[in-house]
């Protein structure tokens, strides 16, 4: 069965999903790696990929925000000792579905929503807070543009409203 898209887990209601010892079988997130590039590196700008929306990021949205902006960044500077990428959100809700089938005569074979909880599909990171970042890249003053543009590309993979901040490093 193919993925929903992130349009149907993106609003959330209800505590979260986190009890992983009273959940059997709860998948492990995509994203593996939160840094890359070298974290001790003297920079000028921090480029901050920020929310203005509440919601939940899946794990598979966030490791493709992370993908891309690692390759974008490798590609425009070409070494990976020129910025520090930092993904600081954790996919920690477990999301469920109560999956359904859909072929003829299907009413005969399941309940509908009765006893619907649904069996664990993936995780998600909830975004409580506005003004939250979910990605700071490190870059020197050259390569300003090339992080902005990484980040922007990144904002197209997730399914919340974003913006992107530059802060300067003291």
């Amino acid at each position: 069965m193919p993925l929903r898209p992130g349009r149907c887990y993106r609003k959330f209601s209800g505590p979260p999903y986190t009890r992983r010892e009273y959940i059997p079988g709860f998948p492990m997130p995509k994203i593996t790696k939160f840094t890359s590039g070298s974290p001790h590196g003297d920079y000028d700008y921090e480029v901050r990929l920020v929310t203005v929306q509440k919601g939940q990021i899946r794990h598979n949205a966030l490791e493709a925000m992370r993908t891309i902006t690692l390759k974008t960044m490798a590609s425009k500077v070409g070494n990976e000792t020129d910025f520090f990428l930092w993904v600081l959100k954790y996919p920690h809700h477990i999301i469920r579905e109560n999956k359904m089938m859909a072929f003829a005569g299907a009413d005969r074979l399941q309940d509908g929503m009765r006893l619907s909880f649904g069996k664990p599909i993936g995780t998600a990171a909830r975004i409580e807070k506005l003004e939250e970042p979910i990605i700071i890249l490190k870059v020197k003053k050259q390569h300003l543009e090339a992080a902005k543009e990484a980040l922007t590309i990144a904002a197209m993979k997730m399914p919340l409203r974003s913006r992107i901040d530059v802060v300067k490093v003291k």
